[in-house]
């Protein structure tokens, strides 16, 4: 699947205030990740640590909180992962689904989709 960007919102807790981020689109990631000053500006503090398998395959054991997150005009509260400062923000699986929203990996692009119940 190819990779593009589109532009997210990261709320506080309340609603009040968002951060809009250009995120890649991580359907392989679990959770957003946004790099950790943004998300204490916000006033989102974390909530655990989680280990997390990174690309190349080392293991980290990370911050992770709950926030906000705007996607497409969608909003949702998701987990998120305080990660270091300079990396690209990635929109991860978790969110996708609390928004039903799928990937046109074609078309580089959201698309809507509907839930499902087994």
């Amino acid at each position: 699947m190819g990779t593009f960007t589109i532009p997210i919102g990261v709320g506080d807790q309340e609603r009040e205030r968002w951060t809009t981020l250009d995120a890649l689109v991580d359907t392989g990631a679990s959770i957003t990740s946004v790099p950790a000053s943004v998300l204490r500006d916000l006033g989102v503090a974390p909530l655990t640590q989680q280990s997390f398998q990174f690309g190349q395959g080392e293991v980290r054991l990370m911050d992770v909180g709950q926030t906000w997150v705007r996607i497409e005009g969608r909003e949702v509260v998701t987990l998120v992962l305080f990660n270091e400062e300079g990396t690209l923000p990635l929109l991860g699986a978790l969110a996708l689904e609390g928004v039903f929203m799928g990937v046109d990996p074609v078309a580089k692009r959201l698309v809507p989709v509907e839930g499902l119940m087994v």
